[in-house]
């Protein structure tokens, strides 16, 4: 069994479909930067060499009872029905082909390992290196890099399956998760099986 996991963060149709709320924000970054197809061809790369491939989401209960009320991300989640744990905009872009034995790790924060069953999981499969893609990169990839570092695993960062609301944001995580990572793109990623 492989010592590495692909996580695949936030790549829902809320965040990022053309059709959902974000539809003029993430949407056409995410075309432009081809992060779709880039994301599913490292799935594949992951599939291919026996690599766990686990989809991280965020999202809340119907009645939004683990919503920060107080948060400048999340706080207009329940006024505009965003999020919310068993509706379209919380499933995973249909692109991206999410497997029954995949992972699936739901949170409530930013991060990915905040409050969530990813920790856990990731040392019962004697996981060592996590290889992070997803939106938005100065937020759930940003975050879950510094905090993968600070758990002892071995960070990548695969830039182009991951985007920001702007170039800015984007450009400016991954300068700062340099320290804390490897950055790789698509065509680079080789997963050990």
């Amino acid at each position: 069994m492989s010592q590495s996991v692909l996580l695949v963060m936030d790549m829902m149709n809320d965040l990022i479909h053309p059709d959902g709320p974000n539809g003029t924000t993430y949407a056409p970054i995410i075309a432009r930067r081809a992060v779709i197809e880039n994301t599913r061809k490292v799935i594949a790369k992951a599939r291919a060499a026996g690599v766990r491939v686990g989809f991280v989401r965020v999202g809340f209960s119907a009645d939004y009872a683990q919503c920060p009320p107080n948060s400048p991300v999340f706080s207009a989640a329940p006024k505009r029905g965003l999020f919310k744990l068993g509706t379209w905009g919380t499933e995973v872009h249909a692109a991206l082909e999410p497997q029954s034995h995949d992972l699936d790790i739901v949170k409530h924060r930013v991060s990915p390992f905040y409050g969530t069953s990813l920790e856990p999981t990731l040392r019962a499969l004697g996981t060592t290196q996590i290889y992070m893609t997803g939106v938005s990169t100065n937020g759930v990839v940003h975050t879950g890099v510094r905090e993968g570092h600070d758990r002892d695993y071995a960070c990548v960062v695969v830039e182009d399956c991951c985007a920001g609301i702007s170039d800015e944001e984007h450009h400016n995580a991954i300068a700062c998760m340099r320290r804390f990572a490897q950055i790789q793109n698509a065509d680079e990623v080789a997963f050990v099986p």
